[in-house]
């Protein structure tokens, strides 16, 4: 039964209404389809830009690890001339310097490769997994550190010392301790390598 309100409508306008209608109805139906397009690329693109941002941190630069010599004996370094150090508390490629440890002995880090340069030899360098997830490098075992007292090149200010209760020495290249105690000396010398701490030390291996 046709409305009378319709019925009264001229015939032009009559058949305008159905048009109309279908206009409305397929214009909303875009609207909404181009809206839910429009939101999921955007929630696809985030891991994408997500991976691109993580491939641009990475950094694929290696770790040198080197000696500096002097009048007594040569000791590891890093490329940059630093002294690194090892703890005879630590195992053999196991590191017990964590938290605040960590912060006056900072681990050596690698991101990349870790290579070999001057007296150090390459077949001595490896890595440990750290627990905050970095890879710590390490030296016939040993797992290296710096000491934040040390603020240049040559400077062996944490040689001997025994904070966090136990020792800190500088490291031959044969990967033996080197125990003296005036290591420190202004021209950055080393003195000369002692052999490997025995276990009864707290950290030493055969």
């Amino acid at each position: 039964m046709k409305s009378p309100v319709l019925a009264r409508l001229p015939l032009p306008v009559k058949l305008g209404v159905p048009l109309a209608a279908a206009l409305l109805a397929a214009a909303c139906s875009s609207s909404s389809s181009g809206t839910q397009a429009g939101g999921g690329a955007s929630a696809s693109s985030s891991p994408a830009a997500a991976a691109s941002g993580s491939a641009a941190g990475s950094s694929s630069a290696s770790t040198v690890i080197k000696t500096s010599a002097g009048s007594t004996g040569a000791f590891l370094t890093d490329s940059s001339g630093r002294a690194v150090y090892l703890w005879v508390k630590d195992g053999k490629n196991m590191s017990a310097c964590t938290g605040s440890c960590a912060g006056a002995w900072p681990p050596v880090t690698a991101t990349g490769m870790v290579t070999a340069s001057g007296s150090a030899m390459a077949a001595d360098l490896g890595t440990i997994a750290r627990s905050d997830g970095t890879k710590q490098v390490t030296y016939d075992g040993h797992p290296l550190y710096y000491f934040v007292g040390d603020t240049g090149a040559g400077q062996t200010n944490g040689q001997g010392s025994d904070s966090f209760g136990a020792k800190w020495w500088l490291i031959a290249p044969s990967g033996a301790q080197i125990t003296s105690a005036d290591a420190a000396a202004a021209n950055g010398g080393a003195p000369a390598a002692t052999t490997p701490a025995s276990p009864s030390a707290g950290g030493g291996w055969s």
